[in-house]
């Protein structure tokens, strides 16, 4: 199964020419797509909370890659707590989120600028320092830089991390955020009341190295979210889709996500996107 997030992909300008211009975004598996903006100030703002996606378009085209089958007995998904894993997570979503032109001016210095904000803001998030949020994990899915290396030298060089001195590599990586809503996105309603805010939780930033899309990481992604989200005592979990990313809305389905709402056309519009789909599902109980 592909594992992207569904958030637009990018072709990066040159400094001179920012002004205000919409940033698309690969495919990815957690949520879906999120439009972000660069603004005139000449400074990208970086994706703090992207919905998921699962392949990669533009405009109306879609890009096929090749993908690689690896040995997922060597996969481990877990939550992230060390800053070199948190910073391999945020390399992998600048590398899934936005696309460079080959010919882009300084595109090694503006990917790592994308990184270092995304990085700082996963550490404020994950340190429950982010208002608005009771508590965000970031969980990654890595692999032995040694079943890597052969295929893929750009992915082993950006999301690489030492664990208990074994080289690894962050392969997908989404967050778990307990809150009420997300900024700019659809609210889910459920459960209703006092004690909405401890119960709830959204995915968000989810999204898998294009190489290896379609080895099932999605799925380990959104199962690991789910055990977490319950030791938490969450009740409902919930994923922003982008209406037409067919892949993702697959993917969540299978993980047995069901429509509750949809996001206003005018909405949508206003935040120059495609238009979301907010997908829920129940967790059973806390065990007393």
């Amino acid at each position: 199964m592909a594992l992207l997030v569904s958030s637009p992909h990018v072709t990066y300008p040159s400094p001179s020419s920012i002004s205000h211009i919409p940033l698309n975004s690969k495919c990815s598996l957690s949520s879906f797509s999120f439009q972000r903006t660069l603004y005139s100030s000449r400074r990208l703002q970086p994706p703090l909370i992207v919905a998921s996606h699962l392949c990669t378009t533009t405009g109306t085209t879609t890009t096929t890659t090749t993908t690689t089958t690896v040995d997922t007995s060597l996969l481990n998904v877990a939550e992230a707590f060390s800053e070199d894993q948190l910073w391999a997570a945020s390399c992998l979503r600048v590398r899934s989120f936005y696309n460079f032109a080959p010919t882009a001016y300084a595109i090694h210095d503006h990917k790592r600028d994308l990184a270092e904000r995304e990085f700082e803001a996963l550490k404020e998030r994950v340190a429950g320092k982010r208002e608005g949020f009771r508590r965000v994990s970031c969980i990654n899915a890595t692999l032995p830089l040694s079943e890597l290396s052969s295929f893929s030298d750009d992915l082993c060089a950006e999301c690489k991390f030492s664990d208990n001195g074994e080289d690894r590599v962050v392969v997908g990586t989404l967050d778990l955020n307990q809150c009420l809503r997300l900024p700019d996105e659809i609210t889910g309603m459920k459960p209703e009341g006092i004690g909405a805010d401890f119960l709830r939780a959204y995915l968000s930033n989810v999204c898998v190295a294009q190489e290896l899309h379609r080895n099932g990481l999605g799925y380990s992604l959104v199962a690991k979210s789910k055990i977490v989200a319950q030791d938490w005592g969450i009740t409902d979990l919930y994923v922003h889709v982008a209406i037409d990313n067919e892949p993702a809305k697959n993917l969540y389905m299978k993980s047995s996500f069901v429509y509750e709402n949809d996001e206003p056309a005018w909405q949508a519009r206003f935040l120059d996107r495609p238009r979301r789909l907010l997908l829920w599902i129940g967790l059973p109980g806390m065990q007393l």
